[in-house]
Order: structure tokens, then sequence, then C-alpha cells
């Protein structure tokens, strides 16, 4: 990922903005309670909704600081803006059940987990990275058809969107968005980038879904230089090598009256990927030093759970999760991960407020493992760590929400064998701030 010096004016964005925020927060209390930083805009919001446009704003932004781990000390700040909108295209034109969504993403800052040489497999900034630039993340059409049991979208769409879809509380990214992401991250792009696509989701039941989908596979797509040039563009960009196929089942059902998601999926990827391994000869990289073994294709599955199991459908009470995502252990240098934890909202009465923990694992491949024990053997003086463990990792946070469009979480993360090796573990203080304008 790429490592960009912010201009001045980048650098200030956020101390400008907290300013602004606290000078706001008063009058979002004195207000009509909108979920909105800015409001109605004097009724003119709710007047476009009506005709069947709405708009979303939102603002994130991600402070950490490394008590231990790494090479040094530092703090580091990244943030997100997300500009979209959505064009009900019934009331609009009467095209009966379609509608055109499009969002457009701008990342600014730096990486704590790179700079400070953490080494671990997930960040403890999720919001950095896919090149700090504008992208394009979402510009497709929708329709229902067949009473709505059928929804078909086309477009340029992130897979996050539709598949393994799971929200994103936390600061690590081992317990935020679509789990494939994490561990394949160069096929199954989430957002803030998105790529050509059709996603075809038949309600199957009452409570249930299934949906399929293609999306392209170019390798530009996770290229920084080409991002940060062409990445806010909805062309079509030359170098496809494949596509990405998933198909997933889900489950909605509500179990004593509270909400639950059940999810079970797998993909397929027609591209395949380099071994980690073997070259062209079939004979071990680490000796030869030749080009990788091309593999015509990988795969993976994934499970997810979701299910609130107190309080009020909907509202205040606890929240469990749990995410299990294997990929092909061939050509991919982390193959399985794990995520368990919870959520508490509405805690000491307060209704906007919630607390979150969470433990997990991500795996690195033994493939990737041999050719480093291979290579040290071969190369002691170029020695490089082995991963031939998991890396652990842990996060907790207390969401404040001092008004409805305003939440701040600080948090507390600690990551176990960075990178699945013998690296020093990490404390990480952190700050995540979400605001809804």
């Amino acid at each position: 990922m790429a490592r960009l010096r912010p201009s001045a004016p980048r650098r200030c964005a956020g101390a400008l903005l907290a300013a602004w925020m606290l000078a706001a927060v008063p009058a979002a209390h004195a207000g009509d309670g909108s979920p909105y930083l800015l409001g109605d805009w004097h009724g003119a919001r709710t007047r476009l909704a009506g005709r069947g446009v709405s708009f979303t704003f939102k603002y994130t932004s991600e402070v950490a600081h490394n008590v231990t781990g790494g090479t040094r000390s530092l703090t580091r700040y990244s943030d997100q803006w997300l500009l979209g909108a959505s064009f009900d295209l019934d009331k609009l034109w009467g095209w009966h059940g379609a509608r055109f969504d499009a969002a457009m993403t701008d990342r600014n800052g730096r990486n704590l987990s790179d700079d400070a040489q953490l080494g671990t497999y997930q960040q403890v900034q999720e919001v950095y990275g896919r090149g700090q630039t504008w992208h394009l993340s979402l510009f497709a059409l929708t329709w229902k058809l067949a009473g709505g049991r059928f929804t078909w979208r086309l477009g340029r769409i992130p897979e996050d969107a539709d598949f393994d879809v799971f929200p994103c509380d936390f600061q690590n990214l081992g317990f935020c968005d679509s789990p494939p992401a994490r561990i394949v991250g160069d096929d199954w792009l989430d957002s803030p980038v998105s790529t050509w696509a059709t996603v075809l989701d038949w309600q199957s039941g009452r409570h249930s879904h299934l949906k399929l989908g293609a999306f392209q596979i170019n390798p530009h797509y996770t290229d920084d230089h080409w991002a940060r040039a062409n990445g806010w563009k909805p062309g079509f960009p030359g170098g496809t090598t494949g596509a990405l196929l998933p198909l997933e089942f889900d489950w909605t059902p509500r179990l004593h009256g509270l909400p639950g998601s059940y999810r079970v999926g797998v993909w397929y990827n027609s591209a395949g990927g380099k071994d980690l391994y073997y070259d062209v000869d079939h004979e071990p990289i680490a000796l030869t030093g030749g080009e990788a073994l091309r593999r015509g294709s990988s795969g993976g599955g994934y499970v997810g759970i979701q299910q609130q199991v107190s309080g009020e459908p909907g509202g205040r009470g606890a929240t469990l999760f749990l995410n299990l995502t294997l990929a092909d252990s061939d050509t991919a240098a982390t193959d399985g991960q794990y995520a368990l934890g919870l959520e508490y909202h509405g805690p000491f009465g307060r209704p906007r407020d919630a607390i979150g923990a969470a433990v997990g694992a991500t795996h690195g491949s033994h493939r990737l493992a041999a050719w480093q024990r291979l290579h040290d053997r071969l190369r002691p003086a170029a020695a490089v760590p082995v991963q031939d463990g998991s890396e652990y990792a842990a996060e907790l946070f207390y969401g404040w929400s001092p008004a409805a469009p305003v939440t701040l979480r600080p948090n507390l993360q600690y990551v176990l064998h960075p990178g699945g090796t013998s690296r020093q573990h990490a404390w990480v203080l952190g700050l995540k701030t979400l605001i809804a304008f």
C-alpha cells in the first residue's frame, strides 16, 4: 500500500473538522433529532427524498498510537470522506422497481501498521488503503423484478455491498467489513474500490435469499499508482485476467423475536494466482529464483453469524457475531481467519452508545512458510521472518454518541504474534470518529 505524505491542508483538516463538530454538537442536541449534522436543509432534504433523490455525506477518521510493538512508537491519522446519491427511477421517470446509486470515496493520511513496522496481517486502522485518493465506490443500476422476489444489479460494485456483508464498527481490520477481503484482498475487493460486476439476488423464502455474482478481476484496481490517476473514473480498464464468482445463501430469522443473520458462501476465482512455493518448472522458487507457477483457479468459503441475544429487537441489547473464512493456501498468503465478538447497544441508559469487544486470528499459508524456511536456510544473511503461525488480535471499544450524527469510539487493541511471527506483541490506542452530514 502506498504511504503518501499528506499536504499541510490535509494535515489540518482533522483538527478543523473536530473544532466544527464540537461547535455543532450543541446545535444538533437542540434540534429535532436529525441523523444529519447539517440537518434537513430547511426541509429540502425531505422534499428531494419524496421525489426520489437522497444523498449521503459521511466522514470517518481513525487515530492510532502504538504503546508497544514495531520499531518505534508513533501516532498516525487516516480518514475517509464518502459522498453518495441514490435516485429512485420509479418516482423520477416511471421505471418500475429501478434505482441508480453512485458513491465517491476519498482517503487520506498515514498508516501506523506500516510506518511503525508493526508487521501485522491486519491493519490497526482499517480506513487506510487501496490508494489514498478518490475512488468510484459505487455506480450501479438495480431492478426489482417478479414482484420484488428477484433483484438484479449491474455496474461498478464492491463485493462487500452484497456478499458477506458485515458492519465496520471496530478499528482493527480483522473485525471490519467483508471478511474475505481481509485475506484475499487482491481479488475480493471491498469499498472504497468497485469493479464492473453483476449480482442476482433471489428471495427464496420469507427469510432467505440466494445470491450469485460475477465480478471483474483486474490488477489495475489494486495498483495505487493507477488509482491516483483513474480510480474515480467509471471506465473499463484493460488487462482483465478473469472473474470472481461468489455464491451465498442468507437466512434472516427472528429467534424469540430478536433479529439474526446467518450466511454461508463460497467463491471461485477464474484468474487463479501465483503459487507461493513452486516455479513454472515445479521447483522451489527459493532454490531457483524462477517465475512463480501460475495456478489456473482458486477459491474459498465463509460462514457468518450475527444474532441479537437480549434486549429490544433492533435496539438496546447484546448482539453476538462469528465470522469464519478459508482461502486457497497455494496462492493466498493468509489462508484462514476467524473473528468472534459482541456489541452491546444502549449501555448506562444511553440508547445511541455501544460497547464492542472482539477476538480473532489470521493464519498464514503453510506454503508461504515453507518458502520462507527454505529461503532462510539457503540465504541466512538475508533471512526473513517465518510466518508459520497465526496472528491473534483483540479489540475493546466504547462508542459515545453525543448527538445522533456523531460517534466517537476510543478503542484498545492488542496484537499477539504480528504477521504470524515471533515479533514483539503490540498494544495500540485508537480513536475512531464518524460523522453523518
